[in-house]
């Protein structure tokens, strides 16, 4: 063979090794990342192409799908209750994406994980349609409808309800408001596109995932963990005796007094016990700024205060951190004793300081997926429930119960009463924006329930009434949120 045939022939044999290289790197290299493409449209069609899986809740799929006449993508979501359940199972929407459960377990939904590979394979053979699996919720259909029921009857309200079990973690309810139907915009017609993009033009942001993804001042409610700091640190012993704490309250290096709505006379000198039981503000300055900066912030941080994930299990269902700042200086350090300054907090967060107390100071990790089902309805996995934390002494505890449900029975809590529950409380009233003056505040409460025979729950509300119809003397956390706790509590433990 001459010269040139030979140049002419390797170069042939590298192209064609180029390619094989190629070929192989696609089918085996990149293949996962390909397949996930967004813009990859046989997934689509493939995603689309049957019934979904779905989502339970108390033993009731709340999702469903909807076959489409003459289109690529035969199938598209429905849901059942869908402003209610949107925060759980967010949406899968052939144009606008997937979020939350419906995003996490995308692989199981519509039947594509590997683990559901072999059964897929059986039904090829047999001739069956592809098998999806059902993703098998914690929620409590009882107080999720108490939670948004509440929020939804606050005309104009926005606003937040998460519930927990205390002694296992489990999510009950996770409720948002002002909410979405996810099936409005299941498909991928130009209508449906428009009443997405007007959802997310919405300044009432009905689109926001407000339980988990929005941070806000907790106010006096987070005097419950600056009640468990200064117990468990020894800065206060006897809850009690006097505090010592005048009022109104000079704020440290600060010509600023800051009193309290109860008044002089009853916050002066208040044990910590009555200053709960009125929300003074003085007695929870003062403990702050006897604590300091590291030991309060050593004490949020092991109620979970600081950290990016409650479960791995949450997947796109994770919330947002809540901050407990660095840096403090003296004066930052005792305002962040009754909730405000540059502390912020999800309403899952406030939720799982309640619950860590009302658990003897045991911190269980939240999770909202109890088990993964099969095609075949066996269970492909099981969620154990598992401690976070010792977030502070099953004593120092006790102690903050006993001074909730003094509030719950004497004081500003007493709208969460429940006839045959022991039930504990905590009123919150944020301020926000530097001229107070001119923003409207946030209204919190948090509580727990506990039944004689150990069964229990802890809720958080938060209560936005930018946009209600209501006097500002008439925003409390107690006047707004205690009722929907109650309703919530009641659900579960009634």
């Amino acid at each position: 063979m001459n010269r040139p045939l030979r140049a002419i022939a390797v170069f042939c044999g590298l192209l064609m090794l180029a390619l094989l290289i190629r070929a192989n790197w696609l089918q085996y290299g990149v293949a996962d990342e390909l397949a996930s493409d967004a813009n990859n449209r046989r997934v689509q069609i493939e995603r689309f192409a049957s019934p979904r899986g779905d989502i339970i809740v108390g033993g009731q799929a709340v999702t469903g799908s909807e076959a489409v006449a003459g289109r690529e993508l035969k199938y598209k979501r429905s849901y059942v209750n869908g402003p209610m359940y949107a925060p759980v199972t967010g949406f899968a929407s052939q144009a606008q994406g997937m979020s939350l459960l419906e995003k996490t377990y995308d692989g199981i939904l519509s039947g594509q994980d590997d683990r559901l590979a072999f059964q897929h394979f059986l039904n090829v053979v047999t001739g069956k349609d592809r098998g999806t699996g059902a993703v098998v919720t914690t929620i409590d259909p009882r107080a999720q409808k108490a939670a948004y029921e509440g929020l939804t009857g606050l005309k104009g309200a926005r606003g937040a309800v998460v519930a927990l079990d205390p002694k296992t973690g489990k999510v009950l309810a996770l409720a948002s408001a002002p909410s979405y139907d996810p099936s409005v915009f299941a498909g991928n017609t130009f209508k449906e596109s428009d009443k997405f993009l007007a959802l997310d033009k919405d300044k009432r942001k009905p689109l926001a995932n407000r339980p988990l993804r929005e941070t806000y001042p907790p106010g006096s409610t987070f005097k419950i963990l600056t009640a468990a700091a200064a117990l468990e640190h020894g800065v206060v012993t006897d809850i009690d005796a006097p505090s010592g704490a005048v009022s109104p309250y000079p704020l440290p290096q600060s010509t600023n007094r800051i009193g309290s709505e109860a008044g002089d006379a009853v916050c002066g000198n208040a044990s910590m016990k009555t200053a709960m039981q009125y929300s003074c503000n003085n007695v929870f300055l003062d403990a702050a700024a006897k604590l300091g900066q590291d030991r309060m912030r050593e004490t949020a941080e092991k109620f979970g205060f600081n950290e990016d994930v409650y479960s791995p299990d949450f997947g796109d269902l994770l919330a947002t951190k809540s901050i407990y700042p660095q840096d403090l200086d003296k004066p930052g350090t005792a305002l962040t004793g009754m909730g405000q300054g540059s502390l912020t907090s999800t309403p899952m967060q406030m939720a799982v300081v309640t619950a860590a107390l009302a658990n003897d100071g045991t911190l269980m990790q939240p999770y909202i997926v109890d088990e993964i089902r099969a095609p075949d309805l066996s269970t492909l996995e099981k969620t154990k429930p598992a401690v976070m934390s010792q977030a502070v002494s099953a004593d120092t505890a006790r102690k903050v119960q006993q001074m909730m449900e003094h509030t719950a029975k004497e004081g500003s809590a007493q709208r969460a009463l429940i006839d045959g529950i022991i039930v504990g409380g905590k009123t919150g009233t944020a301020q926000r924006g530097v001229n107070v003056a001119d923003e409207v505040p946030y209204g919190w409460f948090v509580s727990y329930g506990k039944k004689p025979d150990g069964a229990s729950v802890a809720v958080a509300v938060f209560i936005d009434p930018t946009d209600m119809d209501i006097s500002r003397q008439d925003i409390s956390g107690g006047r707004l949120g205690a009722p929907i706790a109650r309703s919530v509590m009641k659900a579960v433990l009634q």
